[in-house]
């Protein structure tokens, strides 16, 4: 698949037609390779990992001179002994994350969490996966056997919306459950308390785990299509709130933004990576996040 197929299937409405996420997962993989590699299966020999950034001193037998040729910078080839680790993705599928049209929160998330397993396994580390709203529903953990990523794609295949939210709790929970250290990532809306979240990311840095946090929002939460005065019902609670479309377009969207950028400071301050993803974008841009992340974590 040449780049240009790549992109056009990376478009939501697209990947939402899609049977499996098995085929969501490859196909943005392979996208993204696509943009660095020769071709899709280029450096994924058996024995070959990932790429990391050149440091002064490494040998430059294995540097890609290619992805120096397009990206102006130097990248040098790890191998699987070198880079093994386990990779744990908690997904929110609380009732919230159901938001969204013509593609939901939820499915972005699944299309972003099956594709960052694909890449997980792809590079040879362990892979483990959490589904939560209020609580853990599923959990599996990071296993390297080979058919951890089938396992993982059907719980993905097979999840749907639940009930509230409480990412704190969640996140304490499998504080005691996930001790092996290695990569965290957290895919959700993120409608919790900042500082708190803080906290709770911040013990499982300073544990030794790397964390990474994608924070999943609708087109239409961004930018309400709310044209007259109307009555809003919370998918999670319930409750009904007259909201105006002035409000919306001012103060609302103040406090969101504002809320965002809470949720961004306090990710770095913990030490973790934080990546906006909308429902209307393509999943290339978040998978290069990740592989940047991990370039950087790298270092």
């Amino acid at each position: 698949m040449n780049a240009v197929a790549a992109s056009r299937f990376l478009k939501p409405e697209l990947l939402a037609r899609l049977g499996t996420l098995e085929l969501v997962a490859r196909t943005v993989v392979d996208g993204v390779l696509n943009g660095l590699h020769r071709s899709p299966d280029f450096g994924f020999s058996q024995e070959f990992a990932e790429y990391r950034a050149y440091n002064e001193g490494d040998d430059l037998r294995f540097v890609d001179w290619n992805v120096y040729a397009r990206a102006d910078r130097m990248y040098v080839k790890r191998f699987r002994g070198e880079t093994n680790t386990s990779v744990t993705l908690l997904l929110d599928i609380s009732a919230s994350m159901g938001f969204g049209e013509p593609v939901s929160k939820l499915d972005q998330a699944r299309f972003l969490v099956a594709s960052l397993a694909y890449l997980t396994r792809r590079q040879h580390d362990a892979l483990g996966v959490a589904l939560f709203d209020d609580e853990v529903r599923h959990f599996a953990q990071p296993s390297a056997r080979p058919d951890s990523l089938t396992k993982v794609l059907g719980l993905l295949e097979n999840s749907h919306v639940g009930t509230g939210t409480d990412v704190v709790d969640v996140l304490a929970s499998l504080r005691a459950t996930i001790t092996k250290r290695g990569l965290l990532v957290l895919v959700s809306d993120l409608y919790t308390d900042p500082d708190k979240l803080l906290s709770a990311l911040q013990s499982f840095v300073h544990a030794g785990q790397d964390v990474a946090v994608f924070h999943i929002l609708a087109d239409q939460e961004l930018q309400p299509d709310v044209k007259k005065i109307s009555a809003l019902k919370s998918l999670e609670s319930g409750n009904s709130v007259i909201v105006d479309p002035e409000f919306l377009r001012g103060e609302y969207q103040a406090r969101l933004q504002s809320h965002c950028e809470q949720l961004e400071n306090n990710c770095v301050k913990a030490g973790a990576d934080y990546m906006r993803l909308t429902t209307g974008e393509s999943l290339d841009n978040a998978i290069v996040s990740y592989l940047q992340f991990r370039e950087r974590q790298a270092r």
